[in-house]
């Protein structure tokens, strides 16, 4: 299928872009079938379906054009600013030769000068969910000529909470009117929305069978927990990308890895919900000039981001879902071109992220991480490459380049570019071995003098009860009579915690805790028992407990009788919240 069916306004633009023929997506709007009907579409960002739904509109547009009106014929709802932009963007080269005024309304802007536009007529309305309905609401919005309206991504503005404001839109809508709906998933929330407003609507999915995106390659690295940060610097070198994406759970942890970054010589620029739009605008346009290579970011704040040079994305925390996993992947691998989705799996939630690719019908390489002889192998090779490749030179170069040669060896002058090159690049990282062996004797390495043979104990309590070490270690020094120096680990999990203490005074300690596990006061009502250790902790160090049954049962480590007091604070700890913005 070609575009020679369209119109010439629209078929000379396409020319002009470099369109040869449609996507997939965009022969499955063109189809007749398809025709002046509501459509479900789901198609992975960047398919092209930006274009698809913009020539889906064309002949109804072109057609009420012709009758002058001024109202607007046309309405695009998009998640994020950036997408917004990016759409109106779009369609203003598509419909350059029809003479359509394109208007966009999103927050961050100008909002008076957006009603003046509003008020002058507009053709199509390309905004954010909260800004139209505010001009909806102020009367700037006129939506009584609507002849479509469609729905761009919409299951992230569903998950963003829009809910309300998208259904006070549709709701002001015609019933005649077209509804287009473009989402990557189709999660039950899609499907209601699709029900109430959309009439015997054409389901159409290019989204490939196989695998989350064609054009996305997916790997996945093995790692200790503690190298994560280690083996995102390593892959950064590894692939030098371009352009590349980092994700991360929270903003405490997007500001961490981006100082981390910058600290190892990256130019990198943070992206999470605590940055201002300007501070957002900034960033991202760091990005497209090149001024920046590398953005570490969260998954709310880089929804919409569209920039053309991204070719690898590294989730550095492990994606909620299967939708998160594919909704961040689809950054890159955009319009045709190859990208590289990378994820980072600390190895004990390897069994997680398998059944997560499964259900995301994903197939991923698993790999070892990039070392740091792999990584120099690859810089040996782009350095050649990049001083081979051909080249112009200015007299003033050539005059330079003729005195180095008369003071120096052609040999000693390439090794001095070999080594300013080196220079420039930030450096590996050094990483365990992925095997089990090479973990044991780390962790090994790790312990501190005394601490060669440990037994493991367990708190009952974790992130989640807001534990931290500032007040876990007094707590245990009091509870089993034991000094600072005589504490080793402390591993604070979700729901609960694990901590060492050697094997030699093991016995006086659980002694200890069983007598104060009966005192009076908030600090008994912790309750601390023997254990194997955390999950991660090498089998080598997880010996010295109770097995498993014994550590656990009703009881172990209090006295019989005694009953499981609340947490220290005195009351139910609040559930800490580390929202993903």
């Amino acid at each position: 299928m070609t575009f020679t069916t369209l119109p010439p306004v629209f078929g000379d633009a396409l020319a002009e872009r470099g369109y040869a023929e449609p996507t997939a997506v965009q022969a499955a709007v063109l189809a007749p079938e398809a025709q002046g009907r509501d459509l479900i579409v789901s198609a992975q960002t960047g398919s092209g379906k930006t274009v698809a739904f913009g020539l889906a509109l064309s002949d109804d547009l072109v057609r009420e054009l012709d009758g002058l009106t001024d109202r607007p014929l046309a309405l695009v709802i998009a998640p994020t600013r950036e997408l917004a932009l990016q759409v109106s963007r779009e369609l203003a080269w598509l419909y350059a030769r029809t003479g359509a005024r394109i208007a966009t309304c999103v927050g961050g802007m100008d909002a008076s000068k957006e009603r003046r536009t509003l008020r002058g007529g507009a053709h199509i309305v390309v905004g954010t969910p909260g800004r139209l309905r505010d001009h909806l609401e102020r009367g700037a919005l006129d939506l009584s000529a609507l002849g479509a309206v469609v729905l761009d991504e919409a299951d992230e503005m569903l998950d963003m909470g829009f809910r309300e404001d998208l259904e006070e839109i549709l709701d002001a809508t015609p019933d005649q009117r077209r509804t287009l709906l473009f989402s990557a998933t189709m999660p039950k929330s899609i499907v209601a929305l699709a029900k109430r407003y959309q009439r015997d609507a054409l389901r159409i999915s290019t989204a490939g069978d196989d695998r989350g995106h064609g054009d996305i390659a997916f790997q996945a690295v093995t790692v200790s927990p503690s190298e994560i940060d280690a083996a995102a610097i390593n892959l950064l070198r590894f692939h030098e990308a371009e352009t590349a994406i980092l994700f991360c759970a929270t903003r405490d942890n997007v500001r961490r890895l981006h100082a981390t970054l910058l600290e190892r010589g990256f130019a990198a620029v943070a992206l999470s919900g605590e940055h201002s739009q300007s501070e957002r605008n900034q960033a991202l346009q760091a990005l497209r000039d090149r001024r920046a290579r590398v953005c570490v970011a969260t998954d709310v704040a880089a929804r919409g981001i569209d920039l053309p040079s991204l070719s690898l994305v590294v989730h550095v925390e492990i994606p909620r879902d299967a939708e998160t996993l594919q909704h961040r992947s689809g950054r890159t691998g955009r319009a045709g071109k190859k990208g590289t989705a990378v994820l980072i799996v600390p190895y004990p939630r390897r069994r997680r992220v398998e059944s997560m690719l499964r259900g995301a019908k994903i197939q991923a390489d698993w790999i070892d991480a990039p070392t740091p002889e792999t990584i120099r192998a690859q810089d040996r090779e782009r350095l050649l490459a990049d001083l081979l490749q051909p080249a112009e030179y200015d007299e003033e170069d050539r005059a330079l380049a003729q005195r180095l040669i008369a003071e120096r060896s052609p040999e000693d002058i390439a090794a001095a570019l070999v080594r300013a090159h080196r220079a420039a690049m930030p450096q590996p990282e050094e990483l365990i071995a992925n095997t089990p062996e090479a973990r044991r004797a780390a962790q090994q390495e790790r312990h501190r003098p005394g601490f060669e043979d440990v037994v493991w104990f367990r708190l009952d309590i974790g992130r989640r009860q807001n534990a931290d070490p500032r007040w876990l270690l007094p707590l245990l020094c009091r509870r089993g009579h034991i000094t600072r120096n005589e504490v080793g680990a402390i591993r604070i999990g979700a729901n609960e915690t694990h901590f060492q203490v050697p094997s030699a005074i093991g016995g006086k300690f659980s002694a200890a805790i069983a007598r104060t596990a009966s005192d009076e006061g908030d600090e008994a009502s912790v309750h601390i028992e023997p254990s194997e250790g955390p999950r991660d902790a090498p089998r080598g160090n997880r010996t010295g407990g109770p097995r498993k049954g014994r550590a656990n049962a009703p009881g172990a480590g209090r006295p019989a009788g005694a009953k499981r007091r609340p947490h220290p604070t005195g009351k139910k700890p609040k559930r800490r919240k580390d929202h993903p913005s």
